[in-house]
């Protein structure tokens, strides 16, 4: 496995490397506003499915992915008025809103819907625009084991192509998950950003 130390930054050089692990299909451990992620090419079914034998997950738990911005955010999910004013004051930031998905998504990522985010920091949000597509968010861990903060610990459960040091990360938990394929948002996981101040805002737009 391959370490970058990205804690001052990503060089143009830096920047190539990953993306030529996503473009051959590899996996990526990459830093996040949460906990360190596990991102693959999410349209390329034979990295998706290493990412579900990497983590030791059940195929039938469908995998997030994570975008750069709106203009990429649409490619993959289908709004509608009410979805895309949370969207737009949510994100970027600790939420994963699940959504109805566009024919991109494969079926091994999620059959049904997606859940889609966008990471609150610059070097994530640059090196997915760089890709030009969007990637798993997955937590790089072990199913079962807690998500890690640490890099040290993140290389110590599971084996990837290239990992990204950004050093250990602020106390987080992983993002809040809604979803929003219903009548009303439901709450699948609750994090840092109370369900509570999504109720809100979904009271004030629909």
């Amino acid at each position: 496995m391959r370490w970058l130390d990205v804690r001052r930054g990503c060089d143009d050089a830096c920047v190539s490397e990953v993306v030529g692990v996503w473009r051959s299909g590899g996996l990526v451990v990459y830093p996040t506003d949460t906990v360190y992620g596990l991102g693959a090419d999410a349209e390329n079914e034979k990295a998706v499915l290493r990412v579900y034998e990497i983590k030791g997950r059940e195929r039938d738990k469908p995998l997030t992915i994570a975008v750069s911005d709106f203009d990429m955010l649409e490619r993959y999910a289908v709004l509608n008025e009410v979805s895309r004013e949370l969207v737009r004051h949510f994100l970027p930031g600790k939420v994963t809103f699940i959504v109805p998905k566009t024919e991109r998504v494969p079926d091994s990522v999620n059959p049904r819907a997606i859940g889609v985010r966008i990471p609150d920091l610059d070097l994530t949000r640059r090196l997915i625009r760089s890709f030009g597509r969007a990637v798993t968010a997955t937590s790089a861990n072990r199913s079962g084991s807690p998500p890690k903060r640490d890099p040290r610990e993140v290389a110590e459960e599971i084996e990837v192509d290239l990992l990204l040091d950004y050093g250990v990360l602020p106390p987080s938990r992983p993002s809040t998950v809604v979803d929003l394929t219903g009548e009303r948002p439901v709450l699948v996981r609750e994090g840092d950003v109370p369900f509570e101040e999504i109720l809100r805002v979904y009271e004030r737009v629909r």
